[in-house]
């Protein structure tokens, strides 16, 4: 574990995959970086299938081969179920250039993987750090207070800060920004397995969403170590209606899915289930002086498009780019130049979101023949290449599904 720095050009909060990048970006340009975690690696953490655009990310900051060296089970699209219909995304047909394939990852080994990295390079990382409090001079400059685990307090002088403390959502508490979600209150129960049934080839590589109504689903990620993890969301009134311990309500809930109910039956969780209620968050603003919120310290969405990682890198690089301009002594256009442009790329996936609730998309997946071009279009944007705008399915993403979406119905009661 490094000693703390008491004087940094940045205090980056969090050592996930956000922080991570942020770091690895800044220290190659030369600054004096901090990153303060709470916990200790390996931790647990949500968000496991990653999608193709943080690759670019990983990439671009030099972190790309000491993953490619973990064997993470590699992912190539997703599948879709419903009422036995199947829905195929294969990322090497999207409308969009970048990366045709991904990772789906132990999140534990994952983060630990980077946070090491790092410190093999040179990056100050203390785990076991809480930030309990943060003061801002007039400059922009700050003050921030920081508990070890033997109750003892440092104060650490930066520049700048960036929150990518994930659920922690560490400046939006001590700030105020938390503001309510636009999303649906929605929930989610998940584990891990020892998947001893898993069957051979693709089957049992595939990440799949499982639905079981509009609203209730089931993923399934397969990992390379031959654990699984599985997660039901939906609506929270739904999940309230399982009583029992977290390991009963998941036992209960498995059987919804015919498609996986063999799979799993008389497997032992490897943890007790984990719950999380009215899960999207929101705040008031990204940036303010002297600060930047990146990742799901800014905003989270529903994870059925597995889009939290790719915001998290997404933020954390650009924000990190900004910074260094700014502590070189050029102008950043904040609001221009990070606020909307994040701002954006979450709109079309809060888009997705709400249209695959309501119905609409599921009918776009589902619907046959499949239109080929449409298909290749949303296919980018699952992909994660949501700031493309010569993809219509981007650019108009407001109204395009639900047109889309109208005149399948319309088809399909001329049919009948």
């Amino acid at each position: 574990m490094s000693e703390l720095k008491k004087n940094v050009d940045i205090l980056i909060i969090g050592a996930g995959p956000s922080g991570c990048v942020a770091a690895s970006y800044l220290h190659k340009k030369g600054f004096t970086v901090q990153v303060v975690e709470k916990n200790r690696f390996p931790r647990f953490a949500i968000g496991e299938s990653l999608l193709p655009r943080c690759m670019d990310h990983f990439e671009e900051v030099g972190l790309l081969d000491c993953l490619q060296a973990q064997n993470y089970e590699v992912k190539k699209g997703a599948r879709f179920l419903k009422d036995g219909g199947v829905c195929n995304f294969d990322f090497s047909k999207k409308h969009t250039e970048g990366w045709d394939w991904t990772w789906q990852v132990p999140r534990a080994h994952f983060d630990n993987a980077l946070a090491q990295e790092l410190t093999q390079r040179g990056v100050a990382i203390s785990f076991e750090k809480e930030v309990t409090a943060v003061t801002f001079a007039e400059d922009g400059t700050s003050t921030t207070t920081v508990k070890s685990d033997d109750g003892s307090h440092t104060n650490i002088q930066a520049k700048f800060i960036v929150d990518s403390s994930g659920f922690g959502r560490v400046l939006p508490r001590l700030l105020g920004l938390d503001v309510p979600s636009e999303m649906p209150k929605h929930s989610s129960i998940f584990t891990h397995v020892k998947d001893l049934k898993r069957p051979q080839g693709t089957e049992g590589t595939l990440i799949t969403f499982d639905v079981v109504t509009d609203e209730v689903w089931l993923w399934v990620i397969p990992f390379s170590n031959g654990m699984t993890s599985l997660g039901y969301v939906g609506p929270t009134e739904f999940l309230e209606k399982y009583e029992g311990t977290t390991t009963e309500k998941m036992k209960e809930m498995m059987q919804l899915s015919t498609h996986y109910h063999d799979r799993f039956e008389g497997i032992d969780y490897e943890f007790e289930p984990i719950e999380i209620k009215n899960y999207s968050k929101s705040v008031s603003k990204l940036y303010g002086k002297g600060f930047v919120l990146t990742g799901n310290s800014a905003e989270f969405l529903d994870p059925v498009f597995s889009s939290g990682v790719t915001f998290a890198t997404e933020s954390a690089l650009l924000s990190a780019k900004l910074i260094s301009r700014q502590l070189n002594g050029k102008t950043v256009d904040w609001e221009k130049e990070y606020s909307t442009y994040i701002k954006e790329g979450v709109a079309v996936f809060a888009t997705y979101v709400k249209e695959w609730y309501t119905g609409n998309l599921q009918k776009i997946f589902f619907h046959r023949p499949e239109n080929p071009d449409i298909k290749k279009k949303i296919c980018a944007v699952l992909a994660g290449y949501v700031w493309d705008k010569s993809n219509p399915f981007v650019k108009n993403h407001n109204r395009l599904v639900k047109t889309v979406a109208h005149f399948i119905k319309i088809e399909e009661e001329s049919m009948q």
